[in-house]
């Protein structure tokens, strides 16, 4: 599996616009082979920025590669720019290979 996470600074005054944004989008990831799981996250609050990541799980890197090669990436990220000033910077991008997975059974 692979999971893919964007890290976001977001200045504290426009963190419920960030939030808007995110949650009424059309997400297309559904529409993708390999995919598994989306989650937002909030993080902690420093003086000048909120802490959000989103996250995908994929079955694995190859298929999150193809998502980031696909109509359906071209067209979620089409209005990114727009929400430039609801941040400190660009998101910073993680990928993780998962070595190990632990449930509850």
């Amino acid at each position: 599996m692979f999971v893919a996470a964007n890290r976001f600074r977001v200045i504290p005054e426009h963190a419920a616009e960030f939030e808007q944004v995110w949650l009424t989008r059309e997400s297309r990831l559904h529409e993708l082979a390999g995919f598994l799981r989306f989650e937002l996250l909030r993080g902690p609050q420093a003086e000048d920025h909120i802490l959000y990541t989103s996250s995908t799980l994929w079955a694995s890197r190859a298929e999150f590669e193809a998502w980031t090669r696909s109509e359906q990436f071209r067209r979620a990220h089409a209005g990114a720019g727009g929400s430039k000033n609801l941040t400190l910077g660009p998101p910073s991008f993680e990928g993780f290979d998962v070595l190990q997975t632990i449930q509850r059974t």
